[in-house]
């Protein structure tokens, strides 16, 4: 008889153990149109201003600044009314959003010296045409900070982007496709939201031709960092990690080869030894370096 009621009791108790272990879900149709409208309204929010200016002009970059924000402001709405419920009731809302203060630290150390491994070969680069040195004098960091083009490149739009695009629409997503799935959904959200640009260089006068294949190149860059952006946060549930990371490749940008080359024959050789240990390295610590017990993540990857 104790052994039938310990079996019963097991039955009863490994649903509810498991429902602990799996987020409510929502529909795929509710999920997906929601990112599908805050992909819309970032972009829309961008050209909602009639003005003459490009995109760099101080006044463009300001009015910029005030419409996402006020993005910033309604996406965690569509985190609020469309989950469901039982997930609303059963974690703190700002934890959902990436903000908590387990795994803190290791969220701001861990993927930004990963990705820092990744650009390797860059950074030995910079070192030898002494560019790293200008990181220890005040006044480039003065000049930086009273600049609205760097305010906007290293600051606005990894927050504003990694806010919208991670903390607002991997929540939704997760509630209707697996962590590995949703890594790979969100982010064709996010490249979709940079082909814009292509519209930007054709006003400039640039040929249809060669806008095309750079917003080409474009879309597969950001959609390519978008499921590594989206991957940390599913794996670490903290919005800093992918935030500090995008900055990081903002102000690193892509590998520039021409400077590669004009280095001398063993530098050359150490750099591209570095490109490719640096590479081979981040792959291979990648999975280790994010695994979600570091961050004490429970909720949206499970080990």
């Amino acid at each position: 008889m104790s052994n039938m009621s310990e079996m019963e009791a097991g039955k009863i108790m490994t649903p509810q153990a498991t429902g602990q272990d799996v987020l409510p879900q929502i529909p795929v149709i509710t999920s997906v149109s929601c990112c599908f409208v805050l992909a819309l309204l970032y972009v829309g929010s961008l050209y909602i201003w009639n003005t003459k200016h490009n995109r760099d002009h101080p006044t463009t970059v300001k009015r910029r600044f005030i419409s996402v924000s006020i993005v910033m402001l309604m996406a965690p709405f569509f985190v609020y009314f469309f989950s469901s419920p039982e997930l609303l009731k059963r974690e703190p809302f700002p934890k959902l959003l990436g903000f908590r203060l387990e795994g803190l630290w290791q969220a701001v150390v861990i993927p930004y010296a990963l990705t820092a491994l990744l650009f390797l070969g860059p950074i030995f680069v910079n070192m030898q045409n002494e560019s790293i040195r200008s990181y220890f004098d005040i006044d480039y960091w003065r000049g930086s900070f009273s600049s609205i083009i760097w305010v906007r490149n290293h600051v606005m739009a990894p927050l504003s982007e990694e806010f919208v695009f991670r903390a607002c629409m991997m929540p939704l997503i997760l509630q209707s496709f697996s962590p590995m799935v949703a890594v790979f959904i969100t982010p064709l959200f996010f490249g979709v939201a940079h082909l814009h640009h292509i519209a930007e260089r054709l006003s400039l006068g640039v040929e249809l031709s060669t806008a095309l294949l750079i917003g080409l190149f474009q879309f597969t860059y950001t959609t390519l960092f978008g499921f590594y952006s989206a991957y940390l946060f599913a794996r670490t549930g903290h919005l800093v990690a992918p935030f500090l990371v995008h900055a990081f490749c903002n102000h690193m940008g892509l590998p520039d080869i021409q400077d590669l080359w004009q280095q001398d024959l063993w530098r050359r050789v150490l750099a591209i030894f570095l490109y490719v240990a640096g590479f081979a390295g981040w792959i291979y610590l990648l999975p280790l370096a994010t695994v979600p017990s570091l961050y004490a993540n429970t909720l949206y990857w499970k080990e």
